[in-house]
């Protein structure tokens, strides 16, 4: 073995995606690369960021690069509906991130909605950090009721159902209905909701109806939906923790299931290539033959296709 040390690896330079500083820009000289229509204008989600800019400002800078057919010119490549807002609150400069690329694209994409945990969470941050609930609610562009029902939204709620739902998009109604649970009911109605990727409060309500009456916290307030009585209710809970019962069988030996289909599929597309096999099978059992060609992953059940 040689003992020579390899040489180091040549210095590879990182070019940085933005400008280290922030830069003040007047809007005039922003150039955008789309129309913000008059729709947009007059949809909920232009109001909430007019709404946000004028109680806290801007959060984010909008992201621009330098125009290289217009000295002084910046083209805007993300934060169309900030401008907007901004001119048409009367502002005239904006702080803006300077791209050191001109890749147009919108760099929220692929921002996904806030759980609703983490929004409770992030509203009882700005109540803790001064903010009334109505400052909130007009930067948030919603009534002051809406804050206070995600401010409580987890009263009465296990720590363990929230574990399970704090990054899931649950529906608002579905703590209302899951408080009406123990705790321990509330863990499984949650553990539920997460297994059939459901999360919505239709679905928070059938699992409440099939509740027991000794896991609710006040049963006597908790009646049948119309048309349901008490009996086939407990009769769907127990059809229901059958299948629920035979789901959880399925997911515990399905790795193994589609482990042994493709050890199958291996060895049968290996035999099928014998062609005195190929003709017992159509003489002898032309029943089994089309079976091993679905197993083989052929859809056709014509023979010659098969070969």
């Amino acid at each position: 073995m040689s003992d020579e040390v390899p040489p180091d690896p040549p210095d590879v330079e990182i070019k940085a995606a933005f400008l280290d500083e922030l830069l003040l820009l007047p809007i005039e000289k922003i150039l955008p690369t789309k129309v913000v229509s008059a729709g947009t204008r007059r949809s909920t989600k232009f109001q909430a960021i007019l709404a946000s800019i004028k109680e806290v400002g801007v959060i984010e800078p909008p992201v621009v690069v330098p125009d290289d057919e217009k000295d002084g010119h910046y083209v805007l490549l993300d934060g169309h509906m900030r401008i907007e807002a901004l001119k048409e609150l009367g502002q005239k400069e904006i702080t803006c991130l300077v791209s050191t690329d001109d890749e147009s694209f919108t760099y929220n994409k692929l921002t996904c909605h806030l759980p609703a945990v983490q929004q409770h969470a992030m509203i009882l941050n700005g109540i803790k950090r001064g903010m009334s609930e109505e400052k909130v609610a007009r930067a948030l562009n919603v009534d002051v009721g809406n804050i206070r029902r995600k401010r409580d939204l987890l009263n009465g709620i296990s720590a363990d159902a929230v574990e399970v739902l704090k990054e899931k998009n649950v529906s608002i109604g579905a703590f209302p209905v899951l408080r009406k649970m123990k705790p321990v009911r509330q863990l499984e109605a949650a553990n539920l909701m997460v297994e059939a990727n459901c999360y919505l409060t239709s679905f928070a309500k059938s699992i409440l109806h099939a509740t027991p009456k000794d896991m609710l916290v006040e049963p006597e307030k908790v009646r049948p939906p119309k048309g349901y009585s008490e009996e086939l209710l407990t009769s769907m809970e127990h059809e229901r923790e059958i299948l629920d019962r035979e789901y959880r069988l399925i997911i515990e030996t399905h790795d193994r299931d589609v482990f042994n289909l493709v050890l199958a599929q291996g060895w049968l597309t290996k035999i099928m290539r014998n062609e005195r096999i190929k003709r017992h099978l159509l003489q002898n059992h032309p029943d089994i033959y089309p079976q091993f060609l679905r197993i083989m992953g052929i859809n056709s059940l014509d023979p010659k296709q098969a070969t």
